[in-house]
């Protein structure tokens, strides 16, 4: 009897186990399928795995204002346009809203901030986050930057998020693999990848010209404005922009380190605030070049160093010629000022200047604009001096402007004076800014003073004109 008992222990025992393997046999993957799923892991499957809960969807809603025909039934003759819409406004105007999408990614998951395109938001009554898992939520613009085509969100979590981690945009590689990640036409998390064709590049479109972009054949479309430009690791080197219809098979994107310095001014002041050193620049010629007997040296020549200003107190002075800023090398004006666009207010910064057959490194502490010089800078660069608007003024120049700066004198020869700008117009805009009185026209001319040109409103008599202003 023990004898059988053992058997039958034993039976039972080999049944257990042959269970046990045909469960692990049924649940689990043979060896060869997860050596075979390991070799498709790359490097992309890896990091876009890392970074899509830090992408997300935004939704902007526009409203549209459209002027009706009061008179549906009827065709208007273009030449009675402005008619109607003057006796007609504003009865008989359409209203409708828009909804654009693009992209953004989460930077700060403790406090909620979202770094995105300014053209994906622009002009939004409400923006609306989605994020990977479902989640929605309302959004509110910290700061915006045309400029930079720059804007920070901020949500609103109860819990932290996850965010992305930065990398420096200095030492990009030409030919080395990156990911964009994004919303093309509202398919979420769409990712594609390519490599990076060239650095440093200017991007013309119709309104102005952006500097310094990273060039990637990564497809990028609309949706995919504001999303993240990954390297192979994940992390983030550049935020894609669609900036430029014309463009097949090529992207762009803005570099990060471009990025960080918009985005510390946009949360702390809401805008940017440029850096200023005090001094003007100008190319050198063949011409210029001989005179300084200077041919060999390549750099910008300093036509002006203000008193007052930083570079002066640091020993830069007029005919000096810069070489390089911090670690970039400076060629022309263009590349001066895209170097200082990328350098905050405060900031230490080593200038290498050329003088009388030598080279000198000068620390620099960059300041902001000083409020002092915004006129006398206004007629540097537009050749106007201005004055309030009072009931003389008014009068005496027959303006019916209730608000804005008016035009006491103009250089005759000044870009305005030679379309027709006379003493006694008003400036009403400047480039979008309100132009109320003398200190909002010191803050658009502080703002604005290193664009290549300036959208203005002026006004004459009860006539609006809109001007383009090369600077």
């Amino acid at each position: 009897m023990p004898k059988i008992k053992t058997q039958s222990n034993n039976k039972l025992l080999i049944s257990v186990i042959a269970f046990f393997i045909v469960s692990i046999m049924l649940f689990f993957k043979p060896p060869d399928s997860l050596a075979a799923e390991k070799l498709r892991e790359s490097a992309v499957v890896i990091a876009v795995r890392k970074v899509s809960p830090v992408v997300v969807n935004i939704s902007s809603e526009v409203e549209v204002r459209k002027r009706a025909n009061p008179f549906p039934g009827f065709g208007i003759d273009p030449s009675f346009e402005n008619f109607f819409n003057n006796f007609f406004d504003p009865g008989f105007e359409q209203r409708y809203k828009r909804t654009s999408l693009g992209s953004g990614v989460i930077i700060d998951g403790k406090r909620g901030f979202i770094l995105t395109n300014e053209h994906v938001i622009v002009k939004s009554k409400t923006i609306t986050v989605g994020l990977k898992d479902g989640r929605e939520f309302k959004a509110r613009i910290v700061g915006a930057d045309p400029d930079s085509d720059l804007a920070v969100l901020r949500i609103s979590s109860p819990k932290a998020l996850p965010d992305i981690i930065m990398s420096n945009s200095t030492d990009l590689m030409i030919g080395e693999t990156v990911i964009a990640i994004g919303n093309p036409f509202g398919f979420s998390n769409t990712v594609t990848t390519g490599v990076i064709s060239a650095i440093n590049r200017s991007v013309r479109t119709e309104d102005m010209v952006y500097h310094n972009f990273i060039q990637t054949d990564a497809s990028i479309n609309p949706g995919n404005s504001g999303g993240p430009l990954l390297n192979i690791n994940g992390e983030l080197i550049g935020i894609n922009t669609a900036i430029y219809a014309k463009a097949q098979g090529i992207g762009f994107a803005i570099p990060i380190n471009t990025a960080k310095r918009i985005v510390s001014d946009l949360i702390q002041f809401g805008e940017v605030i440029p850096a200023w050193i005090g001094i003007t620049v100008q190319n050198i010629d063949s011409d210029l070049a001989r005179y300084l007997k200077s041919s060999a040296i390549k750099g910008v020549l300093v036509k002006k160093a203000e008193k007052i200003g930083p570079a002066r107190k640091s020993g830069i002075r007029e005919g000096d010629i810069i070489v390089s800023i911090k670690t970039g090398d400076i060629l022309s004006e263009k590349d001066f000022h895209g170097v200082m666009n990328g350098i905050a207010a405060g900031e230490k910064i080593n200038i290498t200047i050329w003088r009388d057959g030598k080279t000198k490194t000068v620390s620099v502490k960059t300041s902001v604009f000083p409020k002092e010089l915004a006129l006398n800078l206004g007629y540097n660069l537009l050749g106007i001096a201005v004055e309030n608007l009072s009931t003389k003024n008014r009068y005496s120049h027959k303006t019916f402007a209730k608000q804005g700066v008016l035009i006491s004198d103009i250089n005759s020869q000044s870009f305005l004076a030679r379309i027709g700008a006379r003493p006694g117009d008003v400036i009403r805009q400047i480039e979008g800014i309100t132009i109320k009185n003398i200190k909002d026209f010191e803050q658009a001319i502080i703002k604005y003073r290193q664009k290549e040109s300036l959208v203005i409103v002026l006004q004459r008599e009860d006539q609006l004109y809109n001007v383009t202003v090369k600077l």
